[in-house]
């Protein structure tokens, strides 16, 4: 007898000694080991574009209420500059947390204050939120374009403060329609004679 027909005979005669119940588990042990591999496979490529699908056009009233300092409209209206200060990344890696975004890309957000430091701001968690920068309508540019409107609008006496405060923490996207007398952003905004 050949040996390659003499070693297959010997392989069945082994396997038909193998008990059913064995033979069924090391199917099932198989296949939950196949099922935890792709799990993984898929949380891992999940992971890698979870920044991509998470679009963030107003903050969390409950992670990011808003939080301001004591200041009046004189003291405010006194500072030079009505830029946002950077906010470290330890700060900004907390806020990502905070909203459930991991491996964010670069550039898909800004971690923006919710009150700008231009309007009395505080710098705190409280006030910080990951906005969408780019795919979304409603993105950080056409905010910092209301910022700027309703910083004006403050400092030339034709708004309170605090009211400016309220209704951007409140819904800063309904503030820019009312202000800006749009249901969508403007591409060219008016400057102070449009107003």
């Amino acid at each position: 007898m050949p040996r390659a027909l003499l070693r297959a005979r010997m392989a069945e005669r082994t396997h038909a000694h193998v008990p059913a119940w064995r033979r069924s588990w090391a199917a099932v042990a198989a296949a939950l080991i196949l099922a935890a591999t792709t799990s993984a496979v898929l949380r891992n490529l999940y992971d890698r574009r979870e920044a991509w699908l998470v679009t963030v056009t107003r903050p969390d009233p409950a992670l990011t209420p808003g939080a301001t300092v004591l200041l009046g409209r004189g003291d405010l209206c006194k500072q030079t500059s009505a830029k946002n200060k950077a906010v470290p990344i330890g700060l900004q890696r907390r806020v990502f947390a905070e909203y459930g975004i991991r491996n964010a890309q670069p550039g898909a957000y800004e971690v923006d204050y919710l009150i700008t430091p231009a309007l009395g701001g505080a710098d705190d968690i409280h006030n910080l939120w990951p906005q969408s920068n780019v795919p979304a309508v409603w993105n950080a540019q056409v905010k910092d374009a209301l910022e700027d409107h309703l910083r004006d609008l403050v400092c030339d006496g034709q708004l309170d403060l605090n009211v400016a405060q309220r209704e951007i923490a409140s819904d800063w996207i309904e503030a820019y329609k009312k202000y800006f007398h749009t249901e969508r952003p403007l591409t060219n905004r008016p400057g102070p004679a449009g107003r």
